[in-house]
């Protein structure tokens, strides 16, 4: 009988080890695993690469993570948002790694691992700093910057609902890099607000099939990360 689910965040998270990559679902606030990323905290696994949208807002999240010396490099697309109190002082006494890819070439190259895809071409970062030292082609006249797909070894995002087989929905924006994410991680690790019986979710309305996903935890009540960073929460 397949049956992912596992009885705590503590558990699901225990096989991450110093140095994985480490993809974290999340569009700012929507989406963001709060209650896996405070375990990875816990786990206490360090020289971490993280790829995620941005670096995390306040004390608490991805945030957290950085602050407490686990993540070695960030890849993302907004190092430096309103809230962003921990790695603008980290990344500028050069004690955090950060590589800066344009939003809609960061979900594409994390896409292309999930196809089988090495690589693509884009115009998007052409005459810019972060094409300096990658291949150029021309295509039809107009130059094209290549891009190296991302892949990961563990993505942890956050689901509205899930079985046990890993079939997930996802909330509005809430699904953010999260089904992509899935798809180019080795192991997908998912807190789902609900977790439904066999048959409860339409497979017309399934958008991350479980073949992707490795464990589910429910986690019925997640912590709001705007909440926490407006009560000035530090975590751990």
């Amino acid at each position: 009988m397949i049956n992912k689910r596992v009885a705590s965040c503590a558990i699901a998270i225990n096989d991450i080890k110093d140095g994985d990559t480490v993809m974290i679902g999340g569009f700012g606030e929507a989406g963001s695993p709060i209650e896996l990323i405070h375990a990875l905290i816990d786990h206490g696994a360090k020289n971490l690469t993280v790829i995620n949208n941005n670096t995390g807002s306040g004390r608490v999240g991805l945030a957290a993570l950085i602050e407490n010396g686990q993540v070695a490099k960030m890849i993302c697309s907004y190092p430096r948002t309103a809230n962003s109190m921990v790695f603008p002082e980290l990344y500028r006494s050069g004690k955090i790694e950060l590589e800066l890819v344009p939003q809609g070439t960061l979900a594409e190259r994390i896409r292309a691992a999930g196809a089988g895809v090495p690589a693509f071409y884009t115009p998007t970062s052409v005459g810019t700093p972060l094409a300096n030292g990658k291949e150029s082609r021309c295509f039809d006249g107009e130059e094209y910057v290549m891009e190296c797909a991302i892949k990961a070894d563990f993505a942890l995002i956050k689901a509205k609902q899930a079985d046990r087989y890993g079939n997930l929905t996802f909330n509005k924006t809430a699904r953010n890099f999260a089904p992509i994410m899935a798809m180019a991680a080795t192991n997908t690790i998912v807190q789902a607000n609900e977790i439904v019986e066999l048959g409860d979710i339409d497979p017309e309305n399934v958008v991350t099939p479980g073949i992707y996903v490795n464990q589910v935890i429910e986690v019925s009540k997640p912590l709001q990360e705007s909440k926490l960073v407006k009560e000035g929460v530090v975590y751990p």
